[in-house]
């Protein structure tokens, strides 16, 4: 291992950059120089001088405890490209926010490396295909709609998963022929962007009091109705996938059943919406939302064990922290970009092939606000799926983490692109950590980023843009993002040593 290796200044990957950042030019020189001097030394003097690091990490201020992260090559799940999505409101088609023109919102879903967009929530079964309507009008989908947003995904360089109405079928405003129309029509517009239809949003709620089918609901009524529009959708457009059930809980009862009884002869994916709880209740808290959650947990093993079953993946096709928008204060503090980290690196391990966060609008828990079709900013949340995404993607390894009593997680993939990729998440507020780290193999090159606190708050209060960073780069309403250099630190044969500031998460790549 010579020393130009050590030193070698390591760049920050940008997924899909619009901007990209040149940092290390100056390190790079350096290196040469440096590497030039100790080739005039013999060995045994060239070991004699202490080892320079360009750029080193500095040490964080305040108390300090010592942890450590072994890693081990044994597979603990994997994440695949597009795993961490995002999900608006069918209703946002008619805010005109999905546009081939929108170049703000362009920049924010590029920023996030090529990903899947679900369409659908509770506006989805509000929404009634009219073929000849204006666009841009509430309640309806018209063809201008369906086309402004296939211009935006493929813009964006993403992919759809596009639900259509099935609760208006209660009063006859939606019937299978209309689903059909849509879809074919969508169909026309996306190409091969479009890869997924959702029949209906969390159809294991109606048939309650105010809702679709009142008193009249069952699960074999679901999978009646649903088939209806299954097979009406196919005779328009032959080979497109289906997805389902988008259940909004009752995995158990409603989710496993459903997919055991349609088989993969009638779905592509198996789809689950989940969310950690109430965000008007009592607990939604960001002390509560950064403890495990064993609900989670206990779902991804059923689903996982149901999808495999009937030899199709799974996703939590809606997700985020508190459901009914969040609690405000909390899925918009920076606690939710830790939570999102340990939720993302939960469900790979649970053998998820991907989630979609939900959002839009000025919700506490959506990763990007906007009003009507104006991008305002990105709130913490979008900084942890940004640093998620920028780990990249492949096999994860088995890590054991020892810190004592702080609350402290890691999650390292093996990385399809070469090298691995270490996160380390510290929600202990008062500590910052020493950490070792044991890796499988030897160790070349070593660089690290941070995801912190721009300023000493507390954790749950402290909301909005300016609250989270990225190496002290925040991301505009446009997607530019310019974070400082990667702080490169030294890898010693199968060890390193670096610091995981308070309340923080880092992403280490080593190769």
């Amino acid at each position: 291992m010579g020393l130009m290796s050590r030193v070698r200044a390591v760049d920050l990957p940008i997924l899909q950059s619009r901007r990209y950042f040149l940092g290390g030019a100056a390190a790079l020189s350096a290196a040469a120089l440096l590497s030039g001097c100790a080739s005039l030394l013999t060995p045994a003097a060239a070991a004699a001088f202490p080892k320079v690091v360009i750029n080193p990490q500095p040490i964080p201020d305040g108390p300090i405890s010592l942890a450590a992260v072994t890693l081990s090559a044994v597979n603990s799940g994997s994440i695949d490209p597009g795993f961490a999505g995002l999900s608006y409101e069918k209703s946002s088609l008619c805010e005109s926010l999905f546009s081939g023109s929108n170049s703000d919102l362009i920049g924010l879903f590029q920023r996030l490396g090529p990903s899947i967009l679900r369409v659908g929530g509770n506006s989805v079964d509000q929404s009634i295909w009219t073929p000849n309507g204006h666009g841009a009008t509430a309640g309806q989908i018209a063809p201008s709609d369906v086309a402004s947003l296939a211009a935006f995904v493929k813009a964006a360089g993403w992919q759809c998963i596009y639900g259509v109405n099935l609760g208006s079928a209660a009063t006859g405003a939606t019937t299978p022929a209309l689903a059909a129309a849509e879809v074919a029509y969508a169909a026309e517009q996306f190409g091969s962007s479009l890869i997924g239809i959702e029949i209906g949003n969390e159809c294991d709620g109606y048939g309650a009091p105010g809702s679709y089918f009142a008193g009249a609901w069952s699960l074999s009524a679901f999978q009646a109705l649903w088939g209806q529009f299954r097979t009406a959708i196919l005779a328009q457009t032959p080979g497109i996938s289906i997805t389902g059930p988008a259940s909004g809980s009752n995995v158990a009862t409603w989710t496993i059943p459903f997919g055991e009884s349609v088989t993969r002869s009638g779905i592509s994916q198996l789809s689950q919406h989940y969310y950690r709880g109430d965000g008007l209740a009592s607990t939604a808290t960001a002390a509560n939302l950064l403890v495990p959650d064993p609900n989670l947990v206990h779902s991804l093993s059923l689903l996982n064990a149901g999808a495999q079953s009937i030899g199709v993946p799974y996703r939590l096709s809606e997700c985020n922290s508190y459901y009914d928008g969040g609690a405000p204060g909390v899925s918009d503090s920076p606690a939710s970009a830790l939570w999102v980290l340990d939720f993302l690196f939960s469900c790979a391990q649970g053998g998820a092939s991907g989630v979609n966060f939900h959002g839009g609008g000025l919700c506490s828990y959506t990763p990007i606000t906007n009003q009507s079709s104006s991008v305002l900013g990105v709130r913490p949340e979008y900084l942890g799926i940004l640093l998620f995404n920028l780990a990249g993607q492949g096999a994860l390894y088995k890590t054991q983490v020892s810190a004592g009593d702080l609350n402290v997680t890691a999650y390292a993939i093996n990385n399809q692109a070469g090298g691995m990729s270490l996160v380390v998440i510290n929600k202990d507020a008062t500590q910052n950590l020493q950490l070792t780290v044991e890796l499988p193999q030897t160790a070349n090159t070593a660089s690290l980023v941070a995801l912190t606190q721009l300023a000493a708050k507390d954790a749950s209060t402290t909301t909005g843009a300016a609250s989270m960073a990225i190496q002290g780069g925040t991301v505009a309403a446009n997607g530019d993002f310019n974070p400082s250099a990667a702080f490169n630190l030294d890898a010693s044969n199968s060890q390193l040593t670096c610091y995981v500031p308070v309340f923080s998460a880092i992403l280490v790549q080593i190769t």
